[in-house]
């Protein structure tokens, strides 16, 4: 592990290496305790370099065991674990450098570099893992080509692969075996990838869009061969997709994916070897949920998005990180919207915008969406690099429109293949081809924190016209107290009395372009004419910027969007203000402990919504759940009890629940089927009303049994994790959920992803002794921190996903929960600063919650030998 050096690097000082390295060739000779791994690397030193510089290489933790120059033994050098400073190079710009190192795949518990896992080699490079395996310019603008031989035992690694396309292969003398690998494509280190082990295998092939043959494989554990199919239709579509609409073509022979249990991350879009965390790739019916299946899609496509956007056009450094990953996830949001329903899928990715992004904005870890500085990279994979990085392409398609769009993507592929780029290239594109400046909306990738848009409207019935303004502004985040305007595009529209869309006609003002209200400035009015009546104003539609939204609007004019907007997204998001502020306000009434106040027309709204035969099932069960409870303590901000809103939102799911059951008990019964499971979008939405149904008959005397009756008869994981979860999360000293919780752990403890939702629902359980059985499962022989997976779905869902059983007011669980990110910290620093995000929002709670979590945040700080992973997050938090 390294340790916190407490170096800062910002993007100011980046330069250039003094050298290059044009050619890298690698020879592996696995063995479990000491993998030997040579290095031969054809260096070029820069023509601006000084002849006497000295050339530096990263290292970490790794062991030298011999060092040529030219072929001869090096002498004027020092090493250490972590460097490598080699003097009085060749006066030629051009020499080969040998390097011998020594590394331990077993005992690397960091599940960063090469690493030994149920008995599988892997490898994990992003982003500075490839110094764990060899001396190496270990950043993201040095391309090399890729030459890497593999060798093993033939019994314990019959599988050996790489990066690129297999040039040879074959038998060894003792049992060994060997294999080349040739990547013809430069590529950064952190792309490098090795697997070796004894896997199974699905294979199919694909045809690209010029006739060229490409052989795809998808490497598991044996017995999971059948699971592994969804995953293979998901890449063949998402092959096809990127042909059809960026024009990409795969440009390789071979496109291999492997599946390992033991993953720092989702999944790794190495060159030709995509390495996954098997969550993303295993599926099926009994085992896999449709939020598996629907995950699952997205990452196998992300993954081969990045060949071209990541592979191809890599980064220049680190602080490029959005380039890649936000250009991605677009693109991934894209194709998902694709395959399913894109206004169920917009509103699924802004909740997940604004329950892990938003967060980030407001609290003590906001950060642009291109840092300026970082301590530590590992703790910059967030929220805000890729989800709010995909909202700012998504609003730069807006603004320059479809055809311009393309175009510019189009000129950024052509002119930056092959090359490591910066956003300021990215942004070039598309100037060059609309002809305009976007130097403001380039603020969005360097100023941190959430705009609020204040939105205001006067009609005025004699001249018929209606004045629009919106405001705007941005609250101070760390080490940026002052805020620039932003170009936001506010798509709207304005709703007449019969429920349908206004025109918006002889407009004549040029700062309104369609439906499209471009805001620039802090303040600014646009005047719309020939307005016929006063309109009901539909603002932010289908999420086009990241921004909060202050739209003061009574309940009726909310009632109104619920049912008659035609942008899906906005009338979702009606319905949840109404719900929000509901929650909200009585959560007020219980603090000053006075009657509780719900208006029967929120629920008979939802009964008119849950009937209406034109929304699609997806639609209406997203309809029908309520905010979270970390929406609600968002939408509050400050002096946040969560037993307060914990018990609102179930005060309001009971009246809803009361009012509704007969309704919600025949629509439920009516559908049930006997039907095959398939994980299309209309199977799913169906799944979701049920389970969203369910939830709400569970308020009723007989929901014991029939919530029970739903698990034990499911033909799916999705019905049968849904009953699971209500039995235990409203009934959990019942013996129906004491069985159910029996049975599932009988059926499934053979499955390792399946019993994650195991542990995720128990973890997940908002009571107050929660703590204690969290405390419990992590005796449960099944449980390991050393797997992150397990971590994640004890721990993290408790930390992240249970406010009111995580947030006791004695401070217990943070006492607890700061004692494990110590100890996870010793080997696993990713993870524990990752898992250490979830108390981002310690600010905003009550005082004793508050005074509670920094007690344990300083037990963080004073603990010695801390990650630079964690001790970042703990400062930063503090500070």
């Amino acid at each position: 592990m390294r340790s916190d050096t407490g170096h800062i690097f910002r993007l100011e000082n980046y330069r250039p290496s003094d050298y290059l390295i044009r050619k890298t060739e690698l020879n592996f000779t696995l063995e479990p305790s000491e993998t030997v791994v040579e290095a031969k690397l054809a260096i070029e030193r820069r023509s601006t370099a000084d002849m006497h510089a000295p050339l530096i290489l990263d290292g970490d933790e790794l062991t030298l065991k011999k060092l040529k120059i030219n072929g001869q033994p090096a002498t004027d050098f020092e090493v250490t674990p972590d460097l490598l400073t080699i003097r009085n190079l060749p006066q030629d710009d051009n020499f080969t450098l040998e390097i011998v190192t020594a590394i331990n795949p077993t005992t690397n518990r960091q599940l960063m570099g090469l690493y030994r896992s149920s008995n599988i080699y892997t490898t994990q490079c992003e982003a500075e893992g490839f110094r764990r395996i060899t001396y190496f310019l270990d950043r993201p603008d040095i391309l090399s080509v890729y030459t890497v031989r593999l060798e093993a035992c033939k019994q314990a690694a019959p599988v050996l692969l790489s990066n690129g396309n297999l040039v040879s292969s074959g038998d060894l003398e003792n049992g060994r075996h060997f294999a080349l690998w040739h990547d013809p494509h430069p590529k950064p280190s952190y792309l490098f990838a090795l697997v070796a082990g004894s896997l199974g295998v699905i294979s199919d092939q694909f045809t690209t869009c010029s006739g060229k043959q490409v052989a795809l494989n998808i490497y598991v554990e044996h017995g999971n061969e059948n699971r592994a199919a969804y995953a293979m239709d998901a890449l063949k579509r998402a092959m096809h997709w990127d042909e059809d609409v960026y024009g990409r073509e795969y440009d390789l022979d071979v496109f291999n994916i492997v599946a390992v249990s033991d993953f720092n991350m989702g999944a790794m879009e190495n060159k030709g070897l995509n390495i996954f965390n098997d969550k993303y790739v295993l599926a099926d019916p009994q085992t896999a949920t449709d939020s598996d299946y629907a995950g699952i899609e997205a990452v196998i496509a992300h993954e081969y998005f990045h060949n071209w956007t990541g592979n191809r056009i890599t980064c220049r450094d680190w602080f490029q990180l959005c380039l890649k990953e936000g250009l991605t996830v677009y693109r991934d949001h894209e194709f998902s919207s694709d395959m399913r329903s894109r206004a169920v899928q917009r509103i699924d990715e802004v909740k997940t915008l604004k329950a892990q992004q938003f967060p980030e904005d407001a609290g003590p870890l906001a950060h642009p969406v291109r840092p300026r500085e970082y301590r530590e990279i590992n703790n910059f994979y967030t929220a805000t690099v890729y989800e709010k990085g995909s909202e700012l392409i998504r609003m730069l398609r807006i603004i320059l429109g479809d055809d311009l769009f393309y175009k510019g993507l189009d000129l950024y592929f052509t002119r930056h293949d092959g090359l490591a780029a910066t956003i300021e290239d990215f942004i070039k594109v598309f100037e060059d081809v609309s002809g305009r400046s976007l130097a403001q909306f380039s603020r969005w990738y360097d100023q941190a924190g959430t705009p609020l848009v204040t939105a205001y409207s006067d009609y005025n019935a004699a001249t018929k016209t209606l004045r629009l303004t919106l405001e705007q502004k941005t609250e101070p985040t760390p080490g940026q107290s002052h805020k620039q305007p932003m170009h936001i595009p506010i798509k709207f529209a304005l709703i007449g009395a019969d429920g349908k869309d206004m025109a918006l006609t002889g407009q004549n003002n040029a700062d309104l372009q369609e439906d499209v209200l471009h805001l620039h400035e802090a303040s600014q009015s646009w005047t719309l004419h020939n307005i016929t009546e006063k309109p009901v104003l539909s603002l932010l539609r289908g999420f086009s910027a990241p921004v909060l939204l202050n739209q003061p609007s009574d309940d009726e004019e909310q009632f109104f969007l619920a049912r008659h907007d035609s942008d899906a997204f906005g009338r979702w998001q009606a319905i949840t203000r109404l719900l929000s502020r509901t929650i909200i306000e009585n959560a007020g009434l219980m603090h000053r402990q006075q009657p509780l106040s719900i208006p029967p027309v929120l629920a008979q709204l939802l009964a008119e919504l849950v009937q209406d035969e034109t929304l699609d099932h997806a639609f209406q069960a997203l309809c029908l759940s309520l905010p979270d409870e970390a929406d609600i303590a968002r939408e509050i901000g400050s002096n946040i009890d969560p037993d307060l809103i914990h018990a609102s939102r179930k005060a309001l799911s009971a009246a809803i629940a009361d009012a509704n059951a007969a309704l919600f008990a025949r629509i439920y019964d009516a559908l049930q089927d006997d039907q095959p499971f398939t994980p299309d979008a209309a199977g799913a939405g169906k799944r979701a009303l049920k389970s969203a149904l369910l939830g709400y008959l569970a308020f009723s005397d007989a929901a014991p049994d029939r919530v029970y009756n739903q698990f034990a008869t499911a033909n799916n994981m999705t019905d049968k994790l849904a009953a699971l979860t209500i039995l235990v999360h409203h009934f959990a000293a019942h013996e129906k959920a004491v069985a159910a919780l029996a049975q599932f752990e009988h059926d499934y403890r053979s499955v390792p992803l399946v019993m994650d939702k195991w542990f995720a629902v128990q973890a997940r359980r908002p009571a107050a002794d929660t703590l204690e059985t969290v405390q419990q499962l992590m005796q449960h022989p099944l449980f390991s921190l050393d797997n992150p997976n397990r971590c994640r779905a004890l721990l993290g869902n408790f930390s992240s996903g249970n406010p009111a059983g995580f947030n006791r007011a004695d401070g217990k669980s943070y006492a607890f929960f700061s004692a494990l990110i110590v100890q996870i910290d010793k080997h696993n620093p990713q993870l524990a600063a990752r898992l250490l995000t979830s108390l981002r929002s310690w600010k905003t709670l009550e005082p004793i919650r508050r005074a509670h979590i920094k007690s344990a945040l300083d037990m963080i700080s004073r603990t010695e030998n801390l990650s630079t992973d964690v001790r970042d997050i703990t400062e930063r938090m503090l500070a």
